[in-house]
């Protein structure tokens, strides 16, 4: 049975990493990150909003087309509304798949401090950059704060703490939860 594999957290945190990491072990595997397609769209530094509305609509288009290939898709996006991800539950569904969300998280302020590090690298193709304009390490401790609400509304979500922990511990933490060898 395929698997909609939902990493979620705040920016920073190593979706995008653990994500690319889970793929390349895995062939067939599609690593569908939104933030890469919204990159895509023309304009979208500008109206990223906007433009994040249409990349998420093809992020599911691709993540459905995906698995009924029978094939699993990671994807590696920020959700802290419950209906942010209804539509990807919902397409796992109709694929047949199962849908598999796992939050990686770690203190507000190690959070804070990793997305700092990568916005000032130039990480995740310029969408810091727009995190950035909009108030930067405070709009990270905001979500910190929203998926502390939102992780109660979610009982089949798996948390796996990052804090402490190299790229390579937490993906085989990732993968112990997802009940994997390596």
């Amino acid at each position: 049975m395929p698997r909609l594999i939902h990493l979620n957290g705040p920016s920073g945190i190593g979706k995008s990493t653990i994500a690319q990491a889970y793929a390349e072990r895995r062939p067939g595997v599609l690593n569908l990150d939104t933030d890469r397609v919204v990159c895509l769209i023309g304009g979208w530094r500008d109206t990223f909003f906007e433009t994040f509305k249409a990349a998420q609509l093809l992020t599911l288009a691709m993540a459905e087309t995906h698995l009924r290939t029978g094939h699993d898709v990671v994807m590696p996006q920020l959700a802290t509304r419950v209906a942010d991800i209804r539509p990807f539950e919902d397409a796992a569904e109709r694929c047949g798949a199962e849908y598999r969300e796992i939050l990686l998280t770690a203190g507000k302020p190690v959070a804070g401090a990793r997305f700092a590090r990568r916005a000032a690298t130039g990480g995740a193709e310029g969408v810091d950059a727009v995190i950035n304009r909009i108030g930067g390490v405070a709009v990270v401790e905001r979500i910190h704060d929203q998926l502390g609400a939102y992780l109660p509304q979610r009982p089949g979500c798996r948390v796996v703490a990052t804090d402490g922990r190299t790229a390579v511990e937490t993906y085989a933490d990732v993968v112990a939860v997802l009940g994997e060898a390596r």
